[in-house]
């Protein structure tokens, strides 16, 4: 991977700010793309189980999308600043691989969840959204996503 640049960290974060904006609507878009792609990732998620459809003001629902899109973020920094990801001393890569193995992630989820992120930030910007503006993000959570990937036992 060739450098990930100063433009593009700044990209992902003017548009990060913008997504925080309207967390609400904009988590209920994200898990509502994702569901139309893989309706069965419902089971995966605690907060939707006991929901038909996507539940509307849901505090669990909106911080697990906001965490999503803020690891995503913080790995574009992460990419600027030291040119691979790590995560949040909070989280470690081994709980996060940990997590999406017992979960049952398979690769599709991974590309699913990038198509519902990119649509997801397309949304939040609307007139701002630019390639440039998608392959920084693209790019911030393929690396995120190889990371957990490699923690999850992937080669």
């Amino acid at each position: 991977m060739d450098a990930f640049t100063e433009r593009q960290e700044a990209l992902v974060n003017s548009s990060w700010e913008a997504f925080k904006k309207n967390i609400p609507q904009l988590s209920i878009l994200f898990y509502t793309l994702i569901l139309e792609k893989v309706p069965d990732a419902k089971d995966m998620f605690s907060f939707l189980k006991n929901f038909d459809g996507i539940p509307h003001n849901n505090s669990t629902l909106e911080a697990h999308a906001e965490l999503i899109f803020e690891m995503t973020r913080d790995s574009a920094v992460q990419l600027r600043a030291k040119g691979k990801v790590d995560v949040a001393d909070d989280v470690t890569l081994e709980y996060l691989g940990s997590v999406h193995v017992q979960k049952g992630v398979i690769d599709l989820h991974f590309m699913v969840f990038k198509e519902a992120m990119l649509k997801t930030i397309k949304k939040a910007v609307e007139d701002k959204w630019s390639e440039e503006l998608d392959c920084a993000w693209g790019i911030a959570y393929d690396e995120l996503a190889a990371a957990i990937k490699k923690a999850m036992g992937w080669p």
